[in-house]
């Protein structure tokens, strides 16, 4: 990945150090969905340290009422190297290391290797449960007073 060179500037991206620093949850899997790469930003959103993450499932951050749905996407994914969701940003529930619940959003793209086989599945996630919250609270206000103009 090569970017023109500004002036005093490296012509080549480090993208190690940029994965390594982005504010975004950087995850990558495995065809089985064993997680390996876990960024600074997956530690801070979800509460698992790097050692803790790699070559666990990714059911460490799949609430339990949504994995049979995502299992069944990414194995279809894994048999047709294909994903639905291409560039769509994706909103669903996931869970901290202490429980608590997050919403986030993510994007997603299929890893390749040289023989153009899927080796494995990166997600660009962001915690949005404070927008989220808000929003909810928000339409919460908006039923209550369309409600009381209503009676």
């Amino acid at each position: 990945m090569e970017q023109a060179a500004a002036a005093g500037s490296p012509a080549v991206v480090d993208c190690e150090q940029l994965v390594a620093v982005i504010g975004d949850a950087v995850i990558v899997s495995d065809p089985a969905g064993a997680i390996t790469l876990w960024n600074a930003a997956a530690e801070r959103m979800f509460g698992f340290t790097a050692a803790e993450a790699m070559g666990q499932s990714l059911d460490i951050i799949i609430p339990e009422r949504q994995r049979q749905r995502h299992w069944d996407g990414y194995e279809q994914t894994m048999a047709t190297g294909q994903t639905r969701y291409g560039h769509e940003l994706l909103r669903v529930p996931a869970v901290h290391k202490d429980g608590h619940s997050l919403s986030i959003a993510f994007t997603v793209a299929l890893l390749r290797g040289t023989d153009g086989a899927v080796t494995g599945i990166v997600a660009v996630v962001r915690d949005e449960t404070a927008r989220w919250t808000e929003e909810r609270k928000l339409k919460r206000r908006l039923a209550e007073l369309e409600a009381t103009a209503a009676g």
